[in-house]
């Protein structure tokens, strides 16, 4: 999202951003998430991993959807997007029932279901991995400073994730793996942000109190973490950011 595409949401009437973070299929505190977002005249961005582990993962795609057609909103490329696209184009992966298990199960029983999986596999092939506004930039997983000298590939959805792109889907990983099967994770990127630039991510749920999480880089740079839980417990955050 460029300083043009700025220009154009401000032509059109917005007044800035709703900022959404993982929505993991709970599809109705996302609708009210885009109904307070059209009531403030709000462009809502969504920073990935729409579906698996909550109640309605197919709702959270038609509302997603809803929002391209109307041009009111777009998603980011998330690591949980990307692997529903392998699994709905016939790649072998893993399915945990809970997770990505339980979201193929849901579109297997939803009556516009097909059309759901390949309006999905279409639209997370162009969803951009990150985005930059101005001292604004927007990612699933993490950032890197070589993503502020890199358009995000139109096609990032289809491809196998590179140093970046890998930094963008599933954060700073160590190899190892912690105790509840997760990668482990670190978040020294975030001490790489430069000064004056804030970044707005999900995928990891930092959060001790339910609120978006806040932490200073030691470049002068921030990041606010906005996975608050939502399918899997918690619930739905957003931010808006006006002009």
């Amino acid at each position: 999202m460029t300083d043009a595409a700025m220009a154009d949401l401000r032509r059109r009437g917005f007044a800035g951003l709703r900022v959404v973070g993982d929505v993991h299929g709970d599809a109705v505190a996302f609708e009210h998430a885009i109904a307070g977002a059209e009531t403030e005249a709000l462009f809502l961005l969504q920073l990935g991993d729409l579906t698996d582990h909550g109640p309605d993962s197919p709702a959270a795609l038609r509302l997603m959807f809803g929002l391209l057609d109307a041009r009111r909103g777009r998603f980011l490329l998330g690591n949980h997007d990307h692997k529903l696209r392998r699994a709905l184009i016939g790649e072998r992966v893993h399915a945990p029932a809970e997770g990505l298990g339980r979201t193929l199960a849901q579109l297997a029983a939803a009556a516009d279901g097909e059309a759901l999986r390949r309006r999905a596999v279409a639209e997370i092939a162009m969803a951009p991995a990150w985005l930059h506004m101005r001292d604004w930039f927007f990612v699933h997983g993490g950032f890197h400073p070589g993503m502020l000298l890199r358009l995000p590939l139109p096609d990032a959805g289809i491809r196998k994730p590179d140093p970046l792109l890998s930094r963008a889907l599933f954060g700073q990983v160590t190899g190892r793996t912690r105790p509840d099967g997760y990668p482990d994770r670190v978040h020294d990127w975030v001490d790489r942000i430069p000064a004056g630039t804030v970044v707005y991510c999900g995928h990891d749920r930092r959060s001790p109190d339910g609120r978006p999480y806040v932490q200073e880089g030691e470049e002068g740079g921030r990041c606010v973490f906005l996975d608050t839980g939502a399918g899997k417990g918690g619930h739905l955050s957003w931010i808006d950011l006006r002009w």
